[in-house]
């Protein structure tokens, strides 16, 4: 590992932090050259890019299986470039990041949650799951946390605020509970239980990667940021003992952790399917590639990649914590190939590129690490580090509720549809087409009119998905689906049945 002209004093600070933290204690303060922060910060953004770029292309194309080691996977110097140009819509994980970023960046640390929901829902870029699910509530007046609240949000479980959770680390540098406060602040707006712990996990590594020069140890420290009772706590604790008992096959944890841990029950696109997007098999993932590539970038990002699923944002949690953790000047330079020709542009839907990036996150970072009582200056930053701590209560969503059936429907709203059910929720996925399309709808349940939605054909304001209900006394129900308005049409595609 190479380090910047102050790295004796990094180095001998870190050793020290490592000493006492080994021994349950952990350095009130740690000193590190203002030089390394940089590094560090730099090598996260950088990290999360190459890692994001090198996965791109297998992008849920593996499900439920590992991507063989006879598939190539190509990374040249166009790489980036190619990526940049043709594909601007993979880098969503980190415009996200960037648009949380935005807001600390030109309001200061204590930026109120509601304008980062604003920013999030009206901003222009496309979203999924999780983030459309809440950019939909949002938009018609629920709320952070409620935007985020599984009963509100049928994808609470999944991996939105996982894969943008990584500029919370980066920010709040050896300080994991301050970390916790912006994770739960920011991750509430579009997640719930496991789907905000995921973002939990990945900021505390960060944090961790400031002061701790062993992987295994930073991946351990993020887990302590978690409810021991928590699923995704869960999964991981055993994803590290799986790998001490196997630690040279990789494939071998995979499995086990595809047995134990594969079922996805939340998200209902992947609800008795091979799909999963689950915040907690791809967080095992981001383990798995971070404990088996000890340290090496190459593997960790090959790794994470080929474990499947999102085999894009995966390798970018981990490379841009192992980044973070090596700084950039020790990221080898295979994996900066053709970032000369990008480091300088724009993201799509931002206005940060990897370099502003770096710069916007060192000053907010630097307003983070002073109001906590460091200090920063243009040789050295004192940091006040925080021993992390598991939040005090547990957040479980989906809890007790098993997915049953998926039944299709292919079904247009143009008169009621009706459908029966045995079991205690459902939810409809589908879309209506046509940007100036609407629809008022309602949702009768055993003849009770239970809901009144706005349907937008509109991609970018549509509902995913349509309709749903977890409240139902477990049993034989009928739904009523009817159009009562509107010059648009939803489509109905399936149903998923829970009991």
């Amino acid at each position: 590992m190479s380090f910047r002209p102050a790295s004796r004093v990094f180095a001998l600070t870190v050793a020290l932090a490592a000493c006492l933290s080994t021994a349950g204690l952990y350095a009130a303060e740690v000193i590190l050259p203002t030089s390394v922060i940089r590094d560090k910060v730099h090598g996260g953004w950088v990290g999360q890019t190459v890692g994001c770029t090198y996965g791109g292309p297998t992008e849920f194309r593996w499900q439920s299986t590992w991507i063989q080691d006879y598939v190539n996977i190509e990374w040249s110097d166009s790489s980036l470039l190619r990526a940049y140009r043709d594909h601007p819509g993979l880098y969503d994980d980190l415009y996200m990041d960037l648009s949380f970023l935005a807001v600390f960046d030109s309001l200061g640390p204590e930026a109120p949650t509601d304008v980062l929901a604003g920013k999030f829902a009206n901003a222009g870029f496309t979203l999924w799951h999780a983030n459309q699910s809440a950019r939909w509530n949002i938009l018609n007046g629920i709320m952070p946390p409620a935007s985020g609240y599984w009963k509100n949000n049928p994808h609470a479980d999944d991996i939105d605020f996982q894969i943008e959770s990584d500029f919370i680390g980066l920010m709040c540098p050896g300080m994991p509970q301050t970390a916790l406060d912006y994770a739960n602040r920011v991750g509430h707006i579009m997640n719930y239980g496991d789907g905000v712990y995921g973002g939990v996990f990945v900021a505390a590594m960060y944090t961790h990667a400031f002061t701790e020069n062993d992987i295994a140890r930073v991946v351990e420290l993020g887990l302590a940021s978690l409810p021991a009772e928590s699923r995704y706590a869960k999964c991981i604790k055993d994803v590290i003992a799986w790998h001490e008992q196997w630690p040279d096959d990789w494939r071998r944890t995979w499995f086990e952790i595809e047995k134990k841990w594969g079922s996805d029950i939340g998200c209902p696109d992947g609800a008795l399917q091979p799909f999963n997007i689950d915040a907690v098999i791809n967080g095992a993932y981001i383990v798995v590639g971070l404990l088996y590539g000890d340290g090496d970038m190459g593997r960790t990002i090959d790794i994470s990649t080929r474990c499947g699923q999102d085999s894009d944002c995966n390798p970018s949690n981990a490379a841009g914590i192992l980044g973070t953790m090596l700084g950039f000047s020790a990221i080898p330079e295979q994996w900066k190939l053709g970032l000369d020709k990008v480091e300088n542009l724009k993201f799509s839907y931002s206005d940060y590129s990897i370099d502003s990036a770096v710069d916007a996150t060192l000053r907010v970072a630097a307003k983070i690490v002073t109001a906590a009582g460091g200090r920063t200056d243009a040789d050295s930053w004192i940091i006040q580090t925080q021993e992390p701590k598991a939040p005090d209560q547990v957040e479980l969503g989906f809890e007790g509720l098993k997915p049953v059936e998926h039944r299709e429907l292919h079904q247009d709203l143009t008169s009621p549809v009706s459908f029966n059910l045995e079991g205690s929720a459902f939810v409809v996925g589908g879309r209506m087409q046509g940007d100036s399309a609407e629809a008022r709808c309602e949702v009768r349940i055993d003849g009770k009119l239970v809901e009144t939605v706005n349907i937008k054909g509109n991609y970018h304001d549509r509902r995913e998905p349509l309709f749903w209900n977890y409240d139902l006394v477990k049993g034989s129900h009928t739904v009523e689906l009817r159009r009562v308005e509107g010059n648009g049409v939803p489509r109905l595609q399936w149903v998923l049945i829970y009991q």
